[in-house]
């Protein structure tokens, strides 16, 4: 859970615990390792975020999932709580169906956006990023617009909000699977964050330190007081903050 606590960080669940990064590489590593044994004269490749490579459209052509209005890949059966590795090899494998699903009718991501940034064009269902909540406080450097800083709200580190109020993420009877608890050690190790206050004054040495491992460490130094100081000004009472 990233449920919102009061003068402290609002980290996105997937940076909640070690880098997904280095936890999918290390998993691939060792199926790789594995099938080099028995394959001796095939060629592999881990990717995660490491290469030119649209991820979530190789896992639609792979049968994996398929987009929602809010451009997430979702599966029908497990919801769309999860992450995605690439293996690039040449081995001459049978090929899975490319997915395909609907949201229908449903439009509650896009009522849920607080910036409104899911948005049709050229006859698809698009995110513009200049608006999108995890964008401005991972990927934006710099200043943000003010029109948009109200509506970050407590969010420090990315944003869910798409995905809470999708109802394929809702868990059914018969459905087990879908948007179940991790298992995964190196996710249910959570980090100890500190205030927003502190957040928003950080050292750099102290920043590295903290973010050392995490995925929250792409959001800058710069970036991460930046996000604080605007979580402050949002949501914070007066109590928490500086005179």
């Amino acid at each position: 859970s990233n449920a919102p606590r009061m003068g402290y960080p609002r980290i996105a669940r997937y940076a909640l615990g070690r880098d997904y990064h280095r936890v999918l590489r290390t998993k691939m590593r060792e199926l790789i390792g594995f099938c080099e044994k028995s394959m001796a004269t095939a060629r592999f490749r881990a990717c995660v975020d490491s290469a030119p490579l649209l991820e979530r459209e190789m896992a639609q052509r792979a049968g994996i999932g398929w987009f929602g209005k809010n451009t997430c890949l979702i599966n029908s059966k497990r919801g769309s709580w999860f992450v995605i590795g690439v293996i690039l090899t040449d081995l001459n494998l049978a090929l899975d169906p490319p997915e395909s699903g609907s949201c229908g009718t449903c439009t509650r991501c896009i009522d849920a956006c607080p910036t409104g940034c899911i948005v049709q064009a050229d006859g698809r269902w698009q995110v513009d990023a200049r608006k999108c909540i995890s964008y401005l406080t991972i990927e934006h450097r710099g200043a943000i617009d003010a029109k948009l800083e109200s509506k970050i709200g407590s969010w420090t580190f990315g944003c869910d909000i798409c995905q809470e109020v999708c109802p394929f993420n809702k868990p059914r009877d018969h459905l087990p699977h879908r948007a179940s608890v991790t298992v995964e050690p190196n996710f249910l190790t959570k980090r100890e964050w500190p205030s927003l206050e502190r957040l928003s004054e950080i050292g750099f040495e102290e920043w590295d330190e903290l973010t050392r491992g995490s995925a929250v460490r792409r959001a800058g130094y710069a970036g991460i007081k930046r996000n604080a100081r605007i979580n402050l000004q949002s949501v914070a009472p007066q109590s928490l903050r500086s005179p």
